[in-house]
């Protein structure tokens, strides 16, 4: 039987590198999952439509603590589109495998980022009118 907690989760979990805020952040965005209690916020600066940095405040599990500092270093770097596209597999391909009972803390990573985008759309359309 596989161990419930990877090395890499257990690496991420005690050790995140994008655990924190974004002062001026672009796009902040968090959501939760009233069913296991877990709670994530993304923050994101993003220049000319591409990534520069992410963090990330997450109350939760393990799993989802590491899914949120894997996610960060997933999308630096990309374009808000790229961003979006990024799925659970990629996030267990870089994190390794996870339970499938812990899956769902990928999604959570994915709907804080959308919120965080969306946040971001909103301030940009409000600074251009």
């Amino acid at each position: 039987m596989k161990p419930y907690y990877s090395k890499k989760v257990i690496k991420h979990f005690l050790h995140p590198k994008n655990f924190g805020k974004i002062q001026k952040a672009s796009g902040v965005g968090d959501t939760r999952n009233l069913r296991c209690g877990d709670t994530m916020k993304m923050y994101l600066k993003i220049e000319k439509n591409v990534i520069k940095d992410a963090k990330f405040e997450t109350l939760g599990c393990g799993h989802a603590v590491s899914i949120s500092d894997i996610m960060c270093e997933l999308i630096r770097g990309k374009t808000i589109d790229q961003a979006l596209k990024i799925d659970y597999k990629e996030i267990v391909k870089k994190l390794g495998q996870i339970p499938p009972a812990k899956v769902h803390c990928s999604y959570l990573a994915k709907t804080a980022l959308k919120a965080a985008v969306d946040n971001y759309r909103k301030n940009v359309r409000s600074v251009k009118k």
